[in-house]
This record gives C-alpha cells, sequence and structure tokens, in this order.
C-alpha cells in the first residue's frame, strides 16, 4: 500500500522499508499484548541498538497511519523480534488484537537517534510508563551491572504486572499511579531525583512518557538541575487527547 506524504518524507529521510509477518501472539495482562514477527530482512540490513524502534503501517479509514514501536528482544540470526502494545482505542491496538499469523504489516526504518553513553553511566535514572516498557527493558538489559532508580506510572492496576526486566540487586524500581495527568509522577520525581544526584557522579537522565509529562521533566533536569544535553535523554512517547 502507498505510505502517504508521510511516506514520502521518510524516503527523503533515507527510511528503508520491509514487510514483517507475524507469528504469534500473547495477551500478557489484560491491557497489554506481545506480537511476534519475522523481519524480512530488517535486522540484517540495519543491524541493532537498545531502544530501537520502527513505525508501522496501519490503515485508517483508507489512509495510510503510522506509529513507532520498540523492538523487543531482537535476533538479528534468526531475523525475528517481538512487539508489545500498550492497548487502547485506536489503529494499532485494534490490530495487536485481532492479528494472527501469517499475517503481515508494511514498516519502515529511519533511524532513532540513540546512542548509549560511552563509557556507561555510574548510575541510571529512568522515567517510563507501558508506552515505553520495551524501551526501558531494553536500555536496562544494555547497561547490564549499572544501578538504576525507575520511576514508572501505572495508569491501570495491571500494569503492576507488566514484564519488568528489573534487578533487585541492582535497580530500584517505584510504581507510580497515574493521577493529574502525569503531575503526581512529576512530583514524585521531583522530590526524589536531586537528592540521588547529589549522591552519584557521571548520571545519565532517561525521559520516556507522554509528551507533556516528559517536556515539563526535561526541563526541570536540564534548566533547575542543571544536568548537561549529552547526561540526558528525552522523548515524547505519546500525547493526550
Amino acid at each position: 500500500m502507498g505510505h502517504g506524504w508521510e511516506g514520502v518524507v521518510l524516503k527523503l529521510m533515507r527510511g528503508k522499508d520491509f514487510v514483517f509477518t507475524v507469528t504469534g501472539a500473547e495477551q500478557v495482562t489484560e491491557r497489554y499484548r506481545r506480537v511476534s514477527l519475522t523481519d524480512g530482512g530488517m535486522l540484517a540490513a540495519t543491524g541493532v541498538h537498545p531502544t530501537m524502534w520502527v513505525r508501522m503501517w496501519f490503515q485508517d479509514a483508507g489512509k495510510p497511519h503510522q506509529r513507532a514501536y520498540t523492538l523487543v528482544d531482537p535476533d538479528p540470526a534468526a531475523g525475528t523480534f517481538s512487539l508489545e502494545f500498550a492497548l487502547h482505542d485506536g489503529r494499532a491496538s485494534d490490530w495487536a488484537r485481532k492479528v494472527e499469523p501469517g499475517d503481515t504489516i508494511e514498516a519502515t526504518v529511519q533511524g532513532t537517534g540513540f546512542t548509549m553513553p560511552d563509557p556507561l553511566p555510574s548510575r541510571l535514572f529512568v522515567i517510563g510508563d507501558p508506552a515505553s516498557l520495551p524501551a526501558v527493558n531494553s536500555l536496562l538489559d544494555a547497561v547490564g551491572e549499572v544501578p538504576a532508580t525507575v520511576w514508572f506510572e501505572t495508569p491501570h492496576a495491571s500494569d503492576r504486572e507488566l514484564p519488568f526486566r528489573v534487578r533487585p540487586d541492582h535497580h530500584d524500581l517505584r510504581l507510580v499511579e497515574r493521577r493529574d495527568a502525569g503531575a503526581h509522577l512529576v512530583r514524585e520525581v521531583k522530590a526524589a531525583l536531586p537528592g540521588l544526584l547529589a549522591d552519584t557522579a557521571n548520571a545519565y537522565v532517561w525521559i520516556a512518557c507522554d509528551a507533556l509529562t516528559t517536556r515539563t521533566l526535561t526541563s526541570f533536569v536540564r534548566k533547575e538541575l542543571g544536568l548537561p544535553k549529552d547526561r540526558v535523554n528525552a522523548l515524547g512517547y505519546w500525547r493526550t487527547i
């Protein structure tokens, strides 16, 4: 299918197109679903790095509709990976609910713009939610034994049962109920992060929540706490309606 003007822009930005094939699906919680796929040669062509994501193309009333998803457990040798969906109303979630083995979907890889800090930080601070959980887990896997504090917003009770890849000996997971459109999470982070940073040299802060929360916390970390740009990575993963 054609990808409309968005596809044209991605082509101009050297985006590469692939076709994925579904091999299975698993309902992780009532609001979270994992879909397994073969990569159509993508991983061999692009390589793999932490928090890597692709743009998936869905049909919305006959028009192309793209959404970005982080790869879960990409295996270049096997040419496989999974995607995880925080389910809500929308074309992508509808697709994830109904998809069956053998179904195909088109995708574009245009580059994710993330490189692991080198050298690795002495401590990692992560702020995320169900939409960014695959990226959070990818990041935790990549930093190995680096200590990490994770604030994770939970819009629903079942989000407390999500597949967090935390290690009790290295990771401090702090589940924060979503209240006041993300303001509660902001208050929790603002109360705790300054003291934690004061005791840590060479820390790295990674933020991926809804767009407003991400902007608010990024401004706090950069302007009020004074962290340099190369020690902060922030990306709004979704927008409130």
